[in-house]
C-alpha cells in the first residue's frame, strides 16, 4: 500500500491559496512551484475580480533553507514595501502547508525582516502576532491642501507611507473622495495609503481604508498600525489599541519609541489549480 500523501506533497499539486485578513483578500503563490513570471499586467489579470482570480493583491512567496521572503503585488500591478494583512496571511501558508513547524519565524519584505508568531487551533493558524518595526512620523506635513482647505493630518511610514485624516466624516463618501486625492497628491510622488480616523476611546479607534493601488478596501494590518501610531503620537490613545476596520478589528501595541506589534485573524478560503484557459491568458500578457 502506498504511503498516505502529505501535507507538503499535496502543495505540489496547487498553484495558488486564497486567504484573508479581515476581508482584505490576497492570492498566495509559490514563485519556484507558480511556473508564471509574474509581472504588472499579469498581476492585474489575476487579480481581476471577473476576469481572474479576484483579489486585493498577489503574494509572492520564496521559500528556500528555511529563508522565507515575500514580494507584495497590488492588485494594480504595483509593488508594496510591506502589507500587515498579506504577511498574516503568508505567515499561515507557510505554517499550514508545510514549510515550517516552528510557531515563531521570520518573513522577508524588501524593507527588512518581520518577526511573527502564529497561533493555532486544531492543528490550523487562527491569529498571527508580527513585529512591524518603528513607526516614523514626518513632522513637516501636519496640513495638507486638498482644492480649497486643509486637511488635519499625520503622516507615517510603518514601513510603507501612509496619510491618517482626522477631524473629517467618518463616512465611505468622504473615503471615496479624499482617498484618491490624497493618495496621488502632489505632496507624495511615489503615492499614499490613506486612512480616515476616528477616536471612540483611549483604547479603540476607527478607520476607513483606502490602499495605494488598490483603492477601498475591508482592512489594511499596516493602515491600522499607522492609525494606532498617529493617535499615539498625538496623545490620544495609550499604549494598545483595538483598531476597527469595516473587515473587523486588529490590536495594535504602541511602544513610546513608536515600535509597533500587530496582532489578527487570518483565514484561508481555497485552494486551486490555474485553468489551461487562465494559464493561456496569462501566456499572451507581458
Amino acid at each position: 500500500m502506498a504511503d498516505a500523501p502529505t501535507r507538503e506533497d499535496e502543495v505540489l499539486d496547487l498553484d495558488f491559496v486564497k486567504s484573508h485578513g479581515l476581508g482584505n483578500d490576497y492570492v498566495v503563490v509559490d514563485a519556484a512551484r507558480f511556473g508564471i513570471t509574474l509581472t504588472p499586467e499579469r498581476v492585474r489579470l489575476l487579480c481581476h475580480r471577473h476576469l481572474g482570480l479576484g483579489s486585493d493583491g498577489i503574494l509572492e512567496v520564496t521559500a528556500a533553507d528555511d529563508r522565507f521572503v515575500v514580494r507584495i503585488w497590488n492588485p494594480d500591478g504595483s509593488l508594496a514595501e510591506r502589507s500587515g494583512n498579506g504577511l498574516r496571511i503568508v505567515a499561515k501558508f507557510l505554517s499550514d502547508h508545510g514549510y515550517t513547524d516552528e510557531s515563531a519565524f521570520s518573513i522577508e519584505t524588501v524593507v527588512g525582516p518581520v518577526r511573527t508568531e502564529v497561533y493555532r487551533a486544531d492543528g490550523r493558524v487562527e491569529a498571527v502576532r508580527l513585529e512591524m518595526g518603528k513607526a516614523s512620523i514626518d513632522r513637516a506635513v501636519t496640513a495638507l491642501p486638498v482644492r480649497s482647505r486643509k486637511l488635519d493630518v499625520t503622516v507615517v511610514s510603518v514601513g510603507n507611507p501612509h496619510c491618517v485624516i482626522f477631524g473629517e466624516p467618518h463616512t465611505r463618501k468622504q473615503l471615496f473622495e479624499l482617498g484618491p486625492q490624497v493618495e496621488n497628491h502632489a505632496r507624495f510622488p511615489a503615492r499614499i495609503n490613506v486612512q480616515l480616523a476616528e477616536i471612540e476611546s483611549r483604547r479603540r479607534v476607527r478607520a476607513l481604508v483606502w490602499e495605494r493601488g488598490a483603492g477601498h478596501t475591508l482592512a489594511s494590518g499596516t493602515s491600522a498600525c499607522a492609525v494606532a501610531a498617529a493617535c499615539f503620537d498625538r496623545g490620544l490613545v495609550g499604549n494598545a489599541v483595538t483598531v476597527v476596520m469595516e473587515g473587523g478589528q486588529l490590536e495594535v501595541e504602541v511602544a513610546q519609541d513608536l515600535a509597533i506589534i500587530m496582532t489578527g485573524p487570518v483565514e484561508e478560503v481555497f485552494e486551486g489549480t490555474l485553468s489551461a484557459d487562465l494559464r493561456r491568458r496569462l501566456a499572451e500578457v507581458q
